[in-house]
């Protein structure tokens, strides 16, 4: 697996962990467990965090990637106008 698609399975992961914490939060907050809410609302940012640490990582990942690419276009197209 490409690092780029592991980036997105982290992420992916991470955002559903942060929508189960987040439902479990409103779980206990309306049963006016607030510590508990508290702890699954503190959870579900982290996991938050962590997804948009991966999205971002596989972001750039692909950003490096479509540049070396277009960076190999435009070599290739030097070479062949200099044959010419």
């Amino acid at each position: 697996m490409s690092e780029t698609w592991e980036h997105y399975h982290h992420a992916a992961r991470h955002h559903e962990q942060a929508a189960h914490h987040f439902t479990e939060a409103a779980k206990y907050e309306e049963a006016e467990e607030r510590e508990k809410a508290a702890h699954h609302a503190y959870l579900a940012r982290k996991h938050n965090q962590l997804a948009i640490h991966h999205d971002s990582g596989a972001a750039k990942l692909r950003a490096e990637q479509r540049d070396s690419s277009a960076t190999s276009v435009i070599e290739q197209g030097a070479r062949k106008k200099s044959a010419a």
